[in-house]
């Protein structure tokens, strides 16, 4: 394809019907690419991994595990055991948490109140990761789709000039045929 298509003006007209500095710069990036003749797949996840902070980091393994089948059972483990401890192994007056569990309702509630913006951190950084895995896709597909059209255009092209060469065959073995049946009704 680049023996075809000279520069990043060329391409862009001749795929986009823009000039290059009217594309996007997605579009920029492809073009460019196709210039070049390399690809441009990359991974997202990594790019994405080097970007984060150490805070989002400990913030994604929070919520990883507070979203897991071990902190539930682990919680809700805690949450019997301080139940039953509560209710039938410590004498009344050495209760520390009696029956309606009020202290056992403010760790919870301290607990949804701390891993719930955790939580959402996490989804926001999965939603920009998402958006750069859709912005990689495009790319990857918009040169895809480019490189297919580029290699009909020279299908087409090669499939034109061999109907040309076979038209010209064809005229020439007429001219032969023609030229035999003169002969032929010469010497009959």
């Amino acid at each position: 394809m680049p023996s075809l298509l000279k520069s990043t003006a060329d391409i862009s007209i001749r795929f986009f019907r823009k000039s290059f500095e009217q594309l996007g710069q997605l579009e920029q990036n492809v073009v460019k690419t196709i210039m070049d003749g390399v690809g441009i797949t990359r991974n997202t996840n990594k790019v994405f991994r080097e970007q984060m902070t150490f805070g989002q980091r400990i913030a994604d393994k929070v919520a990883s595990f507070g979203g897991s089948w071990t902190f539930i059972l682990i919680f809700l483990g805690i949450l019997v055991a301080w139940i039953i401890i509560n209710s039938f192994f410590l004498p009344q007056p050495k209760v520390f948490d009696p029956y309606p569990y009020i202290l056992l309702n403010l760790v919870l509630s301290m607990l949804a109140a701390l891993q719930a913006p955790v939580i959402m951190m996490s989804q926001n950084r999965q939603a920009a990761k998402d958006r750069l895995d859709a912005t990689n896709d495009y790319e990857v597909n918009l040169k895809s789709e480019l490189e297919i059209l580029e290699l009909h255009r020279k299908l087409d092209t090669l499939r034109d000039e061999q109907w040309a060469a076979l038209v010209e065959m064809q005229n020439r073995q007429i001219e032969l045929l023609q030229k035999l049946l003169v002969e032929k009704s010469v010497t009959s």
